[in-house]
């Protein structure tokens, strides 16, 4: 179940790159809240409150602005190019009773014997698109690997999802499977290399071409 936390930002009245730098100098975050069927507003929060939510890994916040609650998913977090600092977000507005569509990481628990066995582990999709009750996002769909054997997978319709939540991915496709390596080798040539070209061969046709001026030369 996703985790949820209380953010309390207020409207904000500055506007303009300027304006936003100066506010992230000060220690605050600017951002937007959109969406619900409600006007757009530009808000601004303590980076000092928000960046304890996001470490959590809250996908939902119950979002006080100017006395008036709601619930807002976090729908996208810009960070600076170290990836330290919070430059802007965006909060959605949503009814706690609408379904939505989210992308969320597939995590691997465990160590697969196949692997302790000489193989090779690959991790073949790494997150899915699930749809589900905003308050009921998961913070990840966990993959337990430890009775992967040798030549065995793990696919999208054997995910273990929380109730209510559907997935939208092909039920066969593959989330994670153990090869051997002689396996993997083959699939990687299976292409077969291309043969090298050789500098100043000229193709075949042009190649005929010359043979046959230099019979009529001979003759």
């Amino acid at each position: 179940m996703s985790k949820e936390a209380k953010l309390v930002v207020e409207p904000r009245t500055e506007m303009g790159s300027a304006a936003c730098r100066r506010l992230r100098e000060r220690g605050f975050v600017p951002g937007n809240v959109y969406g619900h069927n409600a006007p757009p507003i530009s808000v601004v929060m303590s980076s000092d409150v928000l960046r304890p939510i996001l470490k959590s890994g809250a996908h939902v916040v119950d979002l006080e602005v100017s006395g008036k609650n709601d619930k807002a998913i976090i729908r996208e977090v810009q960070w600076d190019v170290f990836g330290k600092e919070i430059q802007h977000i965006d909060l959605l507005r949503v009814d706690p009773n609408e379904r939505v569509n989210i992308t969320v990481p597939i995590e691997l628990k465990g160590t697969a014997p196949g692997v302790m066995a000489g193989g090779i582990l690959e991790h073949m999709l790494h997150q899915v698109v699930i749809d589900c009750l905003a308050y009921q996002i998961p913070d990840s769909i966990q993959v337990r690997i430890t009775a992967l054997q040798l030549g065995q997978a793990i696919h999208v319709k054997e995910l273990e999802i929380p109730e209510g939540c559907h997935v939208h991915a092909q039920p066969d496709a593959v989330v994670v499977h153990v090869v051997k390596l002689q396996e993997r080798e083959a699939t990687a040539a299976e292409g077969g290399p291309a043969e090298p070209e050789v500098i100043g061969k000229k193709p075949d046709a042009d190649a005929a071409a010359d043979d046959k001026k230099d019979d009529k030369k001979k003759k």
